[in-house]
């Protein structure tokens, strides 16, 4: 049975954002939670590079990997969580985790690839401020038991 399915609904709708880049990094889809989570309208991202949100002390690192997956058409990414820094259109950084998935022409040929990407700001900053509650009850206790 073969589902009658909107892939044009389902990206649109989606609450994660959905991109595609072709082969070089260009952004060819951007959805509307790709505008949510980053700032930048359709418009302002589609052709643009990924640099547009890639904070600059990632991207060498960033496109080494990228091309590299270009070339060999092999990503780990595909089950495993990527956890990165990126940037909003107001200069702010954030954090998102992702998954990749790559886009092959039908002599498959690597033309591109897509991310799904979920913004994780609110819960790493949370997880960053119980670590840091951690290292003060840890320290306290510390102090505690010199003073006995």
């Amino acid at each position: 049975m073969q589902a009658n399915v909107d892939f044009k609904q389902l990206v649109e709708g989606a609450g994660d954002a959905i991109m595609v880049c072709d082969a070089m990094g260009a952004i060819t889809l951007w959805n509307r939670a790709a505008e949510r989570i980053f700032g930048f309208g359709e418009g302002e991202a589609l052709g643009q590079s990924l640099d547009l949100i890639i904070p600059q002390r990632q991207r060498q690192r960033h496109w080494e990997g990228y091309h590299k997956t270009m070339e060999t058409g092999v990503t780990r990414y595909g089950a495993d969580l990527l956890r990165v820094p990126a940037l909003h259109k107001d200069g702010r950084t954030l954090s998102i985790a992702f998954t990749v998935s790559m886009l092959f022409s039908a002599d498959r040929e690597v033309t591109g690839i897509v991310a799904i990407v979920r913004d994780e700001t609110a819960r790493f900053d949370e997880e960053r401020k119980l670590r840091a509650r951690l290292v003060e009850v840890e320290a306290t206790m510390i102090r505690e038991g010199d003073s006995r």
